[in-house]
């Protein structure tokens, strides 16, 4: 693969397989996955539960190991790399939305999104942690807990705390999963808006076949097996979303 290619690539897979050994023998998670997503780029990965899309994602972001095949994080082989190499790369490029929004219950809601800034070595962790959150309508809510929060306001003060430290990648795990389709939408606003904003790459793993036509690209996830959008795979992931979610 050539330099330039790897150059303007936020990620690159070659070749991706992740495999587990069972009671019943060696399960294939991913099977052959071959991918690469530019920087700035906006990327969906859709897919029925059970199919690989959160394996992949924990590949992606080096939180997880493949059994063959590499990838290149920013240009960065993954595989070149040991355990705290790699949290130095996630915690200098990369940034997560989870559906569980994953905050610290004992910490404010200023002072989670300035944890990552701190960690970083942010100078003005304070300032742009507040600014991140009145960017997200959350100026009145500084000093609450998250346990004082709704749902939707806690999955804004992790899109805050995600955005803060202008990450290179943004990986969200079902970032609306959690939430009323009223307030959903409201976050996806917010996310798109932000992504575009930071030319962040998102890279974004979600059931809702709606959330995934906003970005740019969609993937479909099945047996392990990642496939390019056409009509037809988006019908079948929407289907087989929908049997599973049954």
């Amino acid at each position: 693969m050539s330099n330039v290619i790897l150059k303007n690539s936020a990620i690159n897979v070659v070749n991706l397989e992740k495999s587990v050994t069972t009671q019943e023998g060696t399960l294939t998670i991913l099977n052959g996955i071959n991918l690469d997503v530019k920087q700035g780029e906006s990327v969906a990965i859709l897919g029925p539960s059970g199919s690989g899309k959160s394996t992949l994602l924990g590949l992606l972001a080096a939180l997880d190991t493949p059994t063959s095949g590499e990838i290149w994080l920013d240009g960065v082989a993954l595989s070149k790399l040991n355990e705290e190499q790699k949290a130095a790369l996630r915690k200098q490029k990369v940034s997560f939305i989870f559906q569980s929004f994953m905050l610290v219950d004992t910490l404010t809601a200023l002072e989670n999104v300035m944890l990552p800034a701190e960690l970083a070595g942010v100078r003005n962790a304070k300032d742009k942690a507040q600014a991140m959150l009145t960017r997200v309508g959350l100026s009145h809510r500084l000093t609450h807990l998250p346990k004082q929060l709704s749902g939707g306001e806690q999955q804004r003060v992790a899109i805050a705390r995600a955005f803060i430290c202008e990450p290179k990648v943004l990986f969200a795990d079902e970032p609306t999963g959690n939430l009323d389709s009223v307030n959903g939408h409201k976050i996806a606003d917010m996310l798109f808006e932000l992504n575009q904003e930071s030319h962040t790459t998102l890279i974004l793993v979600t059931h809702d076949l709606l959330l995934a036509k906003r970005c740019q690209r969609q993937l479909v996830m099945d047996n392990g097996h990642l496939q390019e959008d056409n009509s037809a795979s988006l019908r079948d992931a929407e289907t087989l979303a929908d049997t599973k979610e049954a």
